[in-house]
This record gives C-alpha cells, structure tokens and sequence, in this order.
C-alpha cells in the first residue's frame, strides 16, 4: 500500500505539476485576452449575481447556481492549502495564487457560458449541462464527454466525500473530542437528507450556509489583521517582493526564489477556484437566466470570491500573524492559519474550526451534485438505463456517495488524497479542450449579449 500511495503521489505530482500549471494558465491568459479581459465586468456581474430572472428558464435561481459551486470550491483548500504553499513558496506564493485568481475569471466566465449555449432538458424536466454537453454538442466528441463525466464520479468520491468527512472527523475529534464513528453517522445523514432533495433542495441549503460561513471567515481574518495592524502593510510588501526575489524567505531559502513561490502559488491557486477543472459549469448549467452571457458573468464572480477575496486575504493573515508573532514560522505549513486563529482569544479556535466544517460539509453537497449529474450523463448513453430506468442510477450513486462519507470518517485516508488529485486533474483535460476549441463561440455570445448587444435581452 505504501509503494501504491507513494507511486499515485507521484503521478498526482506530475499532473499538478508544471504541465498543468502551464495549460491552465495558459487558457486563463488566451480567454482573458481574447474576451477583452471580461474581469473589467466583475462589479456588473456581482450585481446581476443576487438579482433574479424569474422568467427565465432553469431549476435554481443564478444566485442558487452561484453558491452551490462556491459550496464546492471554497473548501478547507482556501484554510490549510494558502498555509501549505506559503510553507513551501514562500509569501510569494500568496502574490501567484491572487494573480492566478484574477486571470481564471475569464476561463470561469467561459465555462459559464458553454454551460448554457449547450445545455438541454431531460424528461422529467430538469436542465443538464456542463463541459460534456459542450463536449457532445458542440464539437461532437461525445467519447470525451464521457470521460469527463466518468472522471467526475469517480473524483466525487474522493474530494467531495471522503476527503471532506475525514476533514471533518479529525478537526472535530481534535478540537471537541468526538468519536469519528459517531461524527460520521452525523455527516452521513446531515448529508442525506438534503441530497435526497435534488439540486433545489441542496441549493437552498447553500444559499443559507455559504454566505454564513464565508462572512464569518472573513471577520475572524479582519479581526486578526486589526490585532496585527502595525505589521499589515509590511506583510503586503513582502508578498509583493518575494513573489519576484530569486532570495525570497520562507519557502524560498529551501532554494527556489521565484520559481518555488510561482509553482506552489499558482498551483494553489488553480486547485482552490477550480476555474477549468470543469465542475461548477455543471451547476451553472441549472441556472434560471434568459441567456448564456448573465450566467457566464455570475459565474466569473465565483472565482473573485473564493481566490481573489478570500484565499487573499487569508494569506495576508498568515504572513502578518508571522511577522507579529515569535511562535508562528513558515515551517508550520498546514497549520499557519490554525496558529493564526488561535491568537484571537476565547473564540479564535472555535470560530476556525465552525468555519472548517462548514466548509467541508458544503463541499459534499456540491461535489454530490455534479457527481450525480454526471453518472446521469453516462447512464443516459447506455441501453440498461431503458429498462431500469434513471431513477435506479441516482438512487445507486447516492448510496454509494453517502457510504463513501462514512467510510472517509472512519478511515485514514492517504491513498485517497492522490487519487482526488489526480482525478480532479483529467477532468481539466477534456474541459480544457472544449474552452479551447469552442473559444469562438463564446466570443460571438459575448459579442451578441455583452460588447455589440444588451444583456437583458433573450
């Protein structure tokens, strides 16, 4: 087993590695280009994100569509994965992971887009899209649409449940001592009993509990910058310096300068928003809007949130707490933000580990979204689904999602972890592809509903 974890570590950190970073950031800059920069729109487009277009056809409203997907990629990524690559980065890593955020607007605005040009209607109903409709639809690949939908259910099971629930268990067996047997029957059946619900009931949940957990978050990360006002400005600087200094402190004395903070922040970065990983086109795709363009820009506003906001100002916290307090250094990689917290009195911890289970439970209810979608995707193309019928196939994943909840709880879970990454990573692959080869038609959109045109129009 060990030789197995230390072999699929090794493909995982081939596949997060510089080819990755390469085609995602590379397809971040070719979209922001070639679309006009649509981040100059992303103040418009949070004002369309919390109005609703009632007439419009979709299961969810565009704000329900939103935070389902932030549900799944603000994660405990943004906590421990900031702390993580300002170990390894240095504090220039912060600086790579805020630029990464900024340029994957544009490829989460594209995303957004496709998602509804292609999506269609099932029979009960209910909208379905995602990259493997544009993958079908649009360039007539439908082999690769199915992979991309097998490489979704397969990393649901891994950063959307399993990962998730042991995050869970050991934050709170660590910090209130709970049996993760018992943490695990709770997670399980908190679980069911809104993914039995469908996309609206798992939306509504995430209406109440993202925008709760990610304001909460933020005043704990205000408050630790006003206790730590004399050394924010200096923390600014060297985010901004190191991100360019061949010498760069922290993760940079291990030798790596520029090339370690951009490698550890970027990757970071494109891990935590997801932006052309393909998963949130999935939600979007459900969303109540009268054309492609206002989903596409509601869309964007989810990469602003969960990078540019919020992984931003955690790595300020983290490089400020460093600079004010003795005990806390670069070496503590994963638990930096921990030790940040934990300088607030009385509810520092407390408030750090409410915000990390929530954080981790709404990624399972937005990862068992998309992975129902997708085995739904699949069963659609095979023959059995007639006679079973769909309802047999989704009652059947959700089983085995909830079983993998438990089990994650339960379980340590190294080998696990490689596996989600190195999903996670192929799914980017085919996504990638369509973003690409279907770049026209999300500039021809862009031009009809947003550059040429009115983008209230139908």
């Amino acid at each position: 087993m060990n030789a197995l974890n230390d072999f699929l570590g090794a493909i995982s950190g081939f596949l997060w590695g510089w080819p990755m970073i390469i085609m995602l950031l590379g397809t971040h800059l070719f979209l922001t280009i070639r679309l006009r920069f649509p981040q100059r729109h992303i103040f418009k487009a949070i004002k369309l994100s919390v109005r609703k277009d009632k007439d419009a056809q979709g299961d969810v409203s565009q704000f329900g569509a939103l935070v389902t997907a932030l549900a799944a990629t603000i994660g405990t990524g943004n906590i421990v994965g900031v702390g993580t690559a300002i170990a390894l980065g240095g504090p220039g890593a912060v600086f790579w992971c805020w630029l990464t955020g900024v340029f994957g607007i544009a490829t989460k605005y594209g995303e957004g887009l496709l998602a509804i040009k292609y999506r269609v209607t099932d029979e009960d109903g209910r909208m379905q899209g995602g990259p493997m409709y544009a993958l079908e639809r649009g360039l007539g690949m439908k082999w690769l649409g199915v992979l991309f939908a097998l490489f979704t259910a397969v990393a649901s099971f891994g950063i959307g449940s399993t990962v998730q629930a042991n995050a869970i268990s050991t934050m709170t067996h660590n910090v209130f001592g709970i049996d993760p047997v018992v943490i695990g029957g709770i997670i399980t059946i908190l679980a069911a009993m809104v993914i039995v619900g469908g996309v609206k009931n798992i939306a509504k949940v995430c209406t109440a509990l993202v925008p709760l957990m990610a304001i909460l978050y933020v005043i704990g990360c205000i408050v630790i910058l006003i206790m730590n006002s004399a050394f924010v400005v200096p923390a600014v600087k060297l985010i901004v310096s190191s991100a360019f200094n061949p010498s760069a402190v922290g993760g940079g004395l291990a030798g790596g300068g520029i090339m370690m903070a951009a490698r550890y922040g970027i990757a970071r970065g494109l891990f935590s928003n997801e932006s052309g990983l393909g998963s949130a086109p999935i939600v979007a795709a459900a969303a109540q809007t009268r054309n492609p363009v206002r989903q596409a820009l509601v869309s964007s506003t989810g990469t602003f949130w969960d990078t540019v906001v919020i992984c931003a100002i955690t790595g300020i916290v983290i490089v400020s707490s460093i600079l004010a307090f003795s005990d806390i250094s670069f070496e503590n990689g994963g638990v930096l933000t921990t030790m940040a917290f934990s300088k607030i009195p009385y509810i520092g911890s407390p408030l750090l580990a409410f915000g990390s289970l929530t954080f981790a439970f709404s990624t399972i209810l937005g990862w068992s979204y998309y992975g129902e979608r997708a085995v739904e995707y699949m069963a659609a193309k095979t023959k059995i689904t007639k006679k079973v019928g769909m309802k047999a196939f989704i009652n059947t994943y959700r089983t085995f999602f909830l079983i993998t909840v438990y089990l994650g709880a339960v379980v340590s879970l190294d080998l696990v972890w490689n596996l989600a990454d190195i999903f996670n990573a192929l799914m980017a692959i085919p996504n990638l592809i369509a973003l690409l080869l279907l770049s026209g038609v999300i500039v021809k959109e862009t031009r009809k509903y947003l550059w040429e045109g009115d983008i209230d129009k139908d």
